[in-house]
């Protein structure tokens, strides 16, 4: 890890959820699921870790189990408007760092917050930092649900899409198989984890809602259409499975259950 910095960790957990209510509540190994990313979290090397939420449930629950946390408004049109409330209710200076782990990401690789942490704290152009992985399965090139990103020579995001970039046009020309991606293709899967400057937590919220990111629903768009630069680090693997459905949750189960 580069030189000691400090940094803070958020944690937006909403009770509501239409596929898994009150999942952030629920048991993974005898905790909370938000608990247990907030130890996670805790690994990275931050600062402080809070949890933001909408529900006095989830604050009684961490804070029962030792972990920070404060309330927010419930009205919030968008995680990152919750994270600049409570960056807001923190105190925080507008060069402080806030990396963003979501409240049902209990696999979340502490090495990764702390990375993404200090790229953001190098590149002092950008105003928020994230992450990509190489695609080199052409199912995942075609995939809508797999967010591509194309970066500058300086590892600058260029363009976030749902749609197959950078387009090898030559390549599709010349009716190459499908099952192989052109050799040496940038392509790359974004991963949707991010760090901000605070302060541009704070401008975002005042930011109008631009029509790239209406129409590919890709949030991000809005920095990139009102000129913000995102630093995009190479992340060394895929990110483990978020939680969304009971599913997801009795497979997160099993892999606590393995590693105690």
């Amino acid at each position: 890890m580069p030189g000691l910095m400090r940094f803070t960790v958020l944690i937006p957990a909403r009770y509501a959820s239409s596929r898994l209510p009150g999942k952030a509540l629920a048991d993974i190994g005898g905790k909370p699921m938000v608990v247990r990313v907030a130890e996670r979290a805790r690994s990275s090397g931050a600062g402080a870790v809070w949890i933001a939420t909408d529900d006095a449930r989830i604050v009684a629950a961490a804070r029962e189990h030792g972990c920070d946390a404060l309330l927010t408004r419930a009205d919030h049109a968008s995680g990152t408007d919750r994270l600049a409330e409570a960056a807001a209710k923190l105190g925080l200076s507008d060069d402080e760092i806030v990396v963003n782990v979501q409240g049902d990401e209990p696999l979340m690789p502490p090495e990764l917050v702390g990375r993404l942490a200090h790229a953001l704290a190098q590149r002092t152009a950008a105003s928020m930092a994230t992450a990509c992985v190489p695609i080199t399965d052409p199912e995942k090139m075609r995939n809508p649900n797999v967010v591509k990103v194309v970066c500058d020579h300086s590892g600058y995001a260029l363009y976030f899409s749902r749609a197959p970039i950078p387009y090898a046009r030559d390549a599709v020309a010349a009716g190459g198989p499908a099952a192989v991606l052109p050799d040496g293709l940038p392509a790359y899967h974004h991963l949707g984890i991010y760090a901000y400057r605070a302060g541009f937590l704070r401008a975002y919220a005042k930011l109008t809602p631009a029509p790239i990111e209406r129409f590919e629903a890709l949030e991000q768009l809005r920095a990139i259409w009102h000129g913000h630069r995102i630093a995009v680090i190479v992340a060394a693997a895929e990110l483990p499975p978020g939680v969304d459905t009971p599913e997801d949750l009795e497979r997160t189960r099993r892999l606590f259950a393995d590693r105690a």
